[in-house]
Formats: structure tokens, C-alpha cells, sequence
């Protein structure tokens, strides 16, 4: 009987606790992705645009968020050229954002506005998702104001024209 009466207030307690023995509970889209090992080098990009304080903000938003794996695949001269040319970085990231919520299973063959203000080519074929020449590669990641999809290549919008 004691055995029995304290398994009902352990699982009581937890109960009370707002499960937080069930693991973390979701943040914004910056603390999210900072928070996930394959994000370290797109975390770091957003702090240097000046972007994640906005990508903490109330969105939501929807990031096709390459992973380090895909920063890996850019050539080291353009992430140097990102590097020393804020203005273009941000481009690029924003090129990665679109306003809203948009999860995997409501993604539509066509192109969706970016925040950058460019198109962004989606398709899909059965559980796959495109975003342009890039596959989601782990989709509907969960953060409080919006969705990170994981994709396998950074994407590199055309430089304006001057």
C-alpha cells in the first residue's frame, strides 16, 4: 500500500510540475535552432546579421534552416564574402524565411514570398519537401513563434542590381 500511495504522488507532483520531466519545452525560433547541434553555424550567421533579435519576436515565421552540414557544402570564398559584407548575409538568410507558419504537410507545389521580398520556388512529392534546389531534411520542428525546417543546402539568392 505505501509503495502504491507513493507512486500517486510522484505522478501527482509530476502533473503539477507542468511535466517538465517530458524534456524541453519550445522557444523561439533562435533559441530553438542554437539549441539543436546541427544549427551552430546558422545561429552564429543570424547574431551576425543582426537578425535574431527579430527571429525572437512574436512572428510567426517559417525557416528553411540550413544545417552545418549544408554551410559545409558552400564554397569557403563566398562564406568569407558573407562574412565581411553584412548587408548581403542578411539577403541571404531572409532569403531563408517567409512570413507565417508553414508546415511540412501544408506546403503547396509553387513560390511562396520570402521575407527578403524574393520567390521561393516549394514542391512536393509525397512526404518530400523542395525549397528549391534543397530537400527538408528534417521538417515541423516546433518553436513558439513558428517552424524551423531543416534543409540540406544553403540557399543563394541572385545579388540585387546596384
Amino acid at each position: 500500500m505505501l509503495r502504491r500511495t507513493w507512486f500517486v504522488a510522484a505522478a501527482a507532483a509530476i502533473a503539477l510540475s507542468g511535466c517538465a520531466a517530458f524534456g524541453p519545452q519550445p522557444t523561439n525560433i533562435v533559441d530553438t535552432a542554437a539549441a539543436d547541434h546541427d544549427f551552430k553555424t546558422l545561429t552564429k550567421l543570424l547574431n551576425d546579421a543582426g537578425l535574431a533579435d527579430t527571429l525572437r519576436g512574436p512572428g510567426p515565421f517559417t525557416v528553411f534552416a540550413p544545417t552545418d552540414a549544408a554551410f559545409a557544402k558552400v564554397p569557403k570564398a563566398t562564406m568569407e564574402t558573407l562574412g565581411k559584407d553584412k548587408e548581403r548575409l542578411r539577403q541571404v538568410l531572409t532569403f531563408h524565411v517567409v512570413p507565417g507558419k508553414l508546415m511540412a504537410a501544408d506546403v503547396k507545389a509553387g513560390n511562396v514570398k520570402t521575407v527578403n521580398g524574393a520567390d521561393l520556388p516549394l514542391s512536393r512529392s509525397g512526404d518530400f519537401v523542395g525549397v528549391d534546389q534543397a530537400l527538408v531534411t528534417k521538417a515541423d520542428i516546433a518553436a513558439t513563434n513558428g517552424v524551423i525546417h531543416a534543409i540540406d543546402q544553403v540557399l543563394i539568392p541572385p545579388a540585387p542590381r546596384r
